[in-house]
């Protein structure tokens, strides 16, 4: 029992170690994993990286295979902005290195070690987010009109609604006053 209370008291200094800028960069990432979620989301994602940060498939793909997800790419190549050297292979190694740990270490801890401030990564990663999210709304729209389309046969979009008849033609009114 009293092993219990140690272990409890032990785990407590570890929770609190995440910071209010840990969380929101937690919440940064579950979105872009959140749209990373279909192939075509995958594809839309990598590709928001790569344009956003300017770097090259070799790049995500290696960040990938050191166990990092996408939304941990966008906040790494972030930090890496803001380093001496900007987006480099050694400031990419030392942040993976850093978040993967052992010990772990939170986005914001990484960053005041560095002397940077992670809230600008954080930004960047919750506007892609964004950004992406409308990026599918609008996929999804078009591939439905498509689809409906597609089901209509290139028919109008109105239905099968037969045409308006035309106006018959009236006579001329006659017997007014000349």
């Amino acid at each position: 029992m009293l092993a219990g209370l140690f272990l409890l008291a032990a785990a407590i200094p570890a929770l609190a170690q995440e910071t209010p800028e840990d969380k929101q960069a937690d919440k940064a990432v579950m979105e872009m994993e959140k749209n990373a979620a279909t192939p075509e989301g995958q594809e839309r994602v990598a590709n928001k990286i790569k344009t956003q940060f300017g770097v090259d498939d070799a790049r995500v793909q290696a960040m990938k295979d050191s166990g990092l997800s996408n939304g941990e790419i966008q906040i790494t190549l972030a930090l890496a902005q803001g380093m001496p050297g900007g987006i480099n292979d050694e400031n990419v190694q030392k942040l993976t290195a850093l978040r993967q740990g052992p010990p772990k270490a939170g986005w914001g801890k990484i960053a005041k070690d560095l002397g940077l401030k992670v809230g600008p990564a954080i930004s960047k990663a919750k506007k892609a987010a964004a950004e992406l999210r409308k990026e599918e709304a609008k996929a999804k729209r078009e591939k439905a009109m498509k689809e409906a389309k597609e089901r209509k046969g290139g028919k109008n979009m109105k239905g099968d609604r037969p045409e308006k008849p035309t106006k018959m033609d009236r006579p001329e009114k006659g017997g007014g006053k000349k």
